[in-house]
């Protein structure tokens, strides 16, 4: 990978991982789920109105969009605001990774290597080290909604895989304007019209900010500059550089809102992210043994 593609991968990675710590910000100054709408609606006005419509049907853009809006980040900033931590957040979410394999062999009839299997099982491993923690930063609640946040983000993922998208950008776009109404309804299910009132009456600049961040730098700019990664390497060299997400989640948390970094949950961080490792990086280890074997001539050689 050249230097400034890897240095633009870098960016978009400490962006996404700084971004749950800016979700917690936002959800201490207002409704989780009307900040999510807004960070949605920020994304797609008014962008919509000069970027056309990607050539796909408006089924996929309304599943995708509603997926993505509600399943995965609605979920995930209800879960932060359950009581899951910025960092403990960004851990969880990686998951997915998991998740995405398990779908690719039920819906994809993708092979399930060795490999993948040992990384499926320290995971599991990793994430019962979670339930040990005890230091305020995990919640049930918010295992809980994290949990169907990654699961959404599996099958938004399967949705892009089964579908021929060839304007990234613009797909990203309209999608957007799907997440906002359903997530100001839901709001207003759960928690009435206080939040929206609130909204009104006391307009919270930081969290204007935490929308306008999520919307911008993270939705944005983050989705097309990897998007465009994605098309110039292969996965294999992409996917591995999403590790350092949880990395940058812990960081930002513990820097801004002072999470504490104990023992177990180093233990716990360091098992699952073994697991990612092993499944996202499969081939680039299989490659990295194989180059480090010695030829049997040379060994004949040597007797």
């Amino acid at each position: 990978m050249k230097l400034v593609h890897l240095l633009i991968a870098l960016g978009v990675v400490t962006v996404w991982g700084l971004n749950f710590s800016v979700i917690k910000l936002g959800v201490n100054e207002m409704d989780p789920l009307i900040l999510t709408g807004l960070r949605f609606t920020f994304a797609a006005l008014p962008a919509i109105l000069f970027i056309p419509k990607p050539k796909v049907s408006w089924s996929v853009l309304a599943t995708y969009g509603i997926l993505f809006g509600v399943g995965v980040w609605g979920m995930m900033t209800l879960s932060i605001h359950a009581g899951l931590s910025a960092g403990m957040a960004s851990l969880v979410l990686e998951i997915s990774a998991y998740i995405s394999v398990l779908f690719g062999v039920i819906f994809l009839r993708e092979t399930l290597s060795p490999a993948k299997i040992i990384g499926l099982i320290v995971s599991v491993i990793g994430l019962t080290l979670i339930y040990r923690i005890t230091d305020g930063s995990v919640t049930t609640l918010g295992l809980i909604l994290a949990f169907v946040a990654a699961i959404s983000l599996s099958l938004v993922g399967l949705i892009v895989k089964k579908t021929t998208i060839s304007e990234m950008f613009a797909f990203v776009v309209w999608s957007c304007i799907f997440a906002p109404l359903p997530l100001f309804i839901l709001s207003y299910f759960i928690h009435g019209a206080a939040g929206f009132q609130d909204l009104v009456s006391n307009v919270s600049i930081l969290g204007l900010f935490s929308a306008m961040f999520q919307a911008y730098p993270v939705t944005l700019l983050g989705y097309w500059l990897w998007n465009r990664l994605t098309v110039l390497y292969p996965i294999s060299t992409i996917a591995p550089l999403t590790l350092l997400i949880p990395i940058f989640g812990f960081i930002g948390s513990v820097l801004f809102h002072g999470e504490v970094f104990g023992a177990t949950k180093a233990v716990a961080f360091l098992v699952i992210t073994m697991g990612l490792v092993i499944i996202l990086g499969e081939k680039w280890l299989m490659k990295f043994f194989q180059t480090r074997k010695i030829p049997a001539a040379t060994l004949e050689n040597q007797q």
